[in-house]
């Protein structure tokens, strides 16, 4: 009788602990029952260690990548980064599945994705070499000038629409953009502030250009199919720029001239 009752009492016991357990999120549960979530990362975001292979974080994915770490810790998953060369090659790894999310800026023209709010802001500008007589943005677009670029970055993307006569002349990479300028095979070479001020100093004499095109919008991409895990997400990022994760994440990060995006909707927050 006694071991009846044990019995009996154990059983209910481990129906109530069942019951006490939260049911993961609808809108997440698949990656919560896969264990993690594979986030894309893309060029300067991300390094990989010749021997090992190891991916490891750098320059904007070091915060990146620790604000999908406090996701996945929300979320009660691992992240497993997921390094691609170039923007193409992670939008096709988000559209075919490989990769569950994936950080990149919320342009227009990326077909097959849908983007959170964005969650940090970079400001577009130029790279100029020692004599180079482009003191502003506009001294830039007259015929003859060729302004060196990564092909598909945001950055590029926007200034695609902003010039009229200048030419575009493209890489694939960062490395190789700075080739170009630095060889003389262009004459200026547009993107992100920070990343062409660490350029700068190798190339003795070079300046930044103190105005801004436009403005690098980061945010996290998932592919269309999956409008319930972007909802998650969405909410989850506002709620880290409202509570000063992001800023947080920021700070640790060490990478000046970074700012919190706006909130997607400026009316909700008091």
């Amino acid at each position: 009788m006694t071991r009846l009752l044990l019995t009996v009492t154990f059983t209910a016991m481990l129906a109530s602990l069942a019951e006490a357990q939260p049911m993961p999120d609808p809108r997440i549960a698949d990656l919560v029952q896969a264990g993690k979530i594979r986030v894309g990362v893309h060029s300067i975001m991300y390094t990989k260690d010749s021997q090992t292979g190891e991916l490891k974080a750098a320059s904007t994915g070091i915060i990146l990548l620790d604000l999908a770490r406090t996701l996945a810790a929300r979320m009660g998953v691992a992240v497993l980064p997921v390094g691609h060369p170039t923007i193409p090659e992670m939008l096709t790894c988000l559209t075919a599945g490989a990769c569950d999310m994936g950080f990149m800026g919320p342009d227009r023209s990326r077909a097959g994705v849908d983007f959170s709010p964005p969650i940090v802001q970079l400001d577009y500008t130029f790279l100029v070499p020692a004599g180079s007589s482009i003191q502003r943005i506009a001294d830039a677009d007259r015929p003859g000038v060729r302004i060196a670029v990564v092909r598909n970055h945001a950055s590029t993307l926007t200034l695609s629409r902003l010039l009229k006569h200048a030419e575009l002349v493209y890489a694939e990479t960062p490395d190789p953009t700075f080739d170009l300028l630095r060889t003389g095979r262009a004459d200026a070479w547009a993107s992100v502030g920070f990343v062409l001020q660490a350029y700068s100093a190798r190339l003795p004499g070079s300046r930044v250009l103190e105005d801004r095109y436009g403005a690098n919008l980061l945010a996290m991409a998932v592919a269309k199919s999956h409008a319930g895990r972007l909802a998650y997400i969405s909410e989850f990022v506002e709620e880290a720029k409202a509570s000063g994760v992001v800023q947080q994440a920021i700070e640790r990060g060490g990478l000046r001239g970074l700012h919190v995006a706006p909130p997607a909707n400026p009316g909700a927050q008091k």
